[in-house]
């Protein structure tokens, strides 16, 4: 079993390699059709390779190309009203002679539509339909009856990843873009959720004044439940902050050290943030620094806070 597995990475390993050599000036009048389309991209194709057109069609989506799937049989029967003026499509058949496709490929071309043909057969009806034809043939199959598409599925696969990622490149595609397409995974909350989505703001802030006796302020730092408060002047300029570890350590010398003002023992310089950046920096500041809370401002030059972020709402969140 383990010397069949490893003969079968070995085939379609080669298969995708073999493909570097057609990479050419096809490939890049593939791309340009593509970059050039006023509509959508269309793929399909049938069976296995309709499995794979799913895939190509949803990397190139979310990667900032209009892409769908049209299932070549249901195409002709009424599908094919999915297409319009503007739009290219891909087709893809390892043999180049697979009928439903076949079949569609004269109202393709009496639409006008670019035509990026994908097959192992560049001598098939697909192929020479093609405005481009990008040749995925590979020596071998690697089931051992020769049956099974699998290197070559494999192939086309690639292929599709190749057109996809040039295109992502041309295209000038960002990390950002792609969290727009993907606002409900991780990287999306990480790219997407900012500081002022999760701060908290208004009367959940922890503030005093300079001047408060520290055992008032610990009445500050309890009510508003995040182990913190932040000490201002009369202005309302953030002076310092004083944590719950910062309150231990002043326990360890006695219950009269309760009776000073908190600007004698809070932390001066204290970490900020601003309420535009993203709440994966946030989290960033808090890992470098060791901390669990950062008051939040409007600006660089500010000084007043306006909000307060916790770690517990980046956990909440999701961006951890």
């Amino acid at each position: 079993m383990i010397e069949t597995a490893k003969r079968v990475l070995q085939i379609e390993a080669e298969a995708v390699l073999a493909l570097k050599s057609r990479i050419d000036g096809g490939f890049s009048t593939a791309v340009r059709m593509i970059l050039d389309c006023q509509g959508k991209v269309v793929v399909t194709g049938m069976g296995k390779s309709g499995l794979i057109c799913q895939k190509i069609a949803a990397t190139m989506a979310s990667t900032g190309t209009p892409t769908f799937f049209l299932h070549p049989a249901e195409g002709i029967h009424g599908d094919l009203g999915m297409l319009s003026k503007g739009d290219v499509v891909i087709a893809v058949s390892y043999s180049g002679e697979t009928e439903e496709v076949s079949r569609i490929l004269p109202i393709i071309k009496r639409m006008g539509l670019p035509l990026i043909a994908v097959s192992g057969n560049p001598k098939s009806t697909l192929a020479i339909a093609g405005d481009v034809h990008l040749d995925v043939s590979v020596t071998e199959e690697a089931c051992p009856l020769g049956l099974a598409p699998t290197a070559s599925t494999t192939a086309t696969l690639a292929m599709g990843d190749a057109l996809a990622v040039a295109l992502l490149n041309e295209r000038g595609f960002k990390a950002e873009d792609f969290a727009l397409f993907h606002p409900g995974g991780a990287l999306g909350k990480k790219l997407l959720l900012r500081v002022e989505d999760l701060m908290h703001v208004g009367q959940e802030v922890p503030l005093v004044f300079q001047e408060t006796l520290l055992r008032e302020a610990l009445f500050e730092i309890t009510s508003k439940q995040l182990g913190v408060t932040g000490v201002t002047d009369a202005q309302g300029n953030l002076l310092g902050v004083f944590t719950d570890g910062d309150l231990r350590r002043v326990m360890e010398k006695g219950l009269d050290s309760l009776q000073q003002p908190i600007n004698a023992v809070m932390s001066v310089s204290p970490k900020r943030i601003l309420r535009k950046n993203l709440a994966a920096k946030a989290l960033r500041t808090m890992e470098d620094h060791s901390i669990t809370s950062l008051f939040v401002f409007d600006d660089e030059d500010s000084l007043i806070p306006i909000g307060i972020i916790h770690l517990h709402d980046l956990l909440r969140s999701g961006v951890v």
